[in-house]
Parts: C-alpha cells; structure tokens; sequence
C-alpha cells in the first residue's frame, strides 16, 4: 500500500520510529539498525515501508533501504518467521551480512538474534538460502559482465546481491576486481561499497 513514506524523525525508540509525514505521525517498527541510520529526530527521513494485515492487527514496518526491506520479506516467508522476528534477525546485522550469513550457513550469527534459536536458524538457512543462491540465477557469460573472481564465493556473493535488488549486472560490475581468495560476506561488502 505505502511504497515509502518521508517526513520528519519526530520520536525514536528501540523498535519503532514515529515519522510526520504531512501532519500524520506514523508509527513505524523498524529493525535496530534502521533506528541507528534514522538520524536524529527532527531531521527528514525516508522509510521503505510494507503494510502488515491481519484479521486482529494492522502494523508499518519501515527500513532506511530497500535492501533491508527486501531481507525483511525473505525473511518473513520463512515458516514460522514472523514480522517481529525478521526484525530481531535484521537488528543483529545489515542486510549484506544477514544474506551473506544465510549463504554460508552461519548458524551462529543468526542465533543472536533475540528469540532465535538454533532450529529456526537452520529453518532460515534451509529455506532461504536457495532462493539467495539464486539456483536459477545464471552469471552471464559474455566478456563484457564475466566476473573478475571466479569460483563459488563468487556465484554466492552475486546471488546475495540480486536477492538484496540489485540486477546481475549490477552485481557483477561490483564484483569487478575483488580479490580470489575473499570470503563470500567480504564480497558482498565489498560489492556493497562501490553500489553506494
């Protein structure tokens, strides 16, 4: 319903934020880090936001990028991933991180999110990191985009890219120059610094 709302940070808490946007304060849950990256209140902000209905309950959830927003709704089509625990698993670390966390299986790093345990970890892990992989994502094979790093890390770190939004291209140009031997989350954030 709302793709995006911007306004002005008038309170910050640790889980939501309140954004007036044309008179209208909406309150607006948000991951821990998307609180951080708000800014101070009174300043302007943009939240890429989505719209939870349910029969009892409506509630805006709202993440300073799309690519948060994006690992949100991975997230949350996880069996047994609810809205509240997708922003726990966000609170931890940033989207790159979380994606790059789920293609290596790093159990560890997504138990530290508050109320996930070792099951739901690996349910996460299980079930989402095919669609990050992107079985179905094939690296283009023309000289033009043909990656600089070869290998699986680098098959992984352009899936979790696309699965943050970017295109294939995208994430191939920023792979561009990598070192061979970087683990997959350091491609990411390596790639993730030249798309900023």
């Amino acid at each position: 319903m709302y793709y995006y709302i911007k306004g002005t940070l008038a309170h910050k808490s640790g889980n939501y934020v309140v954004i007036d946007a044309g008179g209208v304060g909406y309150m607006i849950y948000t991951s821990l880090t998307s609180v951080e990256r708000a800014g101070s209140v009174g300043s302007e902000v943009k939240m890429y936001t989505y719209l939870h209905v349910r029969e009892d309950i409506m509630e805006l959830y709202g993440f300073t990028s799309a690519e948060e927003k994006n690992m949100f709704l991975l997230l949350t089509s996880v069996s047994g991933v609810g809205p509240k625990a997708a922003l726990a698993v966000l609170s931890v670390g940033d989207a790159s991180e979380i994606a790059a966390a789920i293609v290596t299986g790093d159990v560890k790093m997504i138990t530290r999110a508050q109320g996930i345990g070792p099951k739901m970890a690996q349910r996460i892990i299980h079930e989402l990191s095919d669609k990050i992989k992107g079985e179905d994502l094939d690296l283009p094979l023309d000289d033009d985009t043909a990656p600089a790093v070869s290998g699986d890390n680098r098959s992984e770190a352009a899936a979790a890219l696309v699965s943050l939004g970017y295109s294939m291209q995208e994430a191939t140009a920023a792979l561009k120059g990598a070192d061979n031997s970087m683990s997959v989350e350091a491609l990411v954030k390596y790639a993730l610094t030249k798309l900023f």
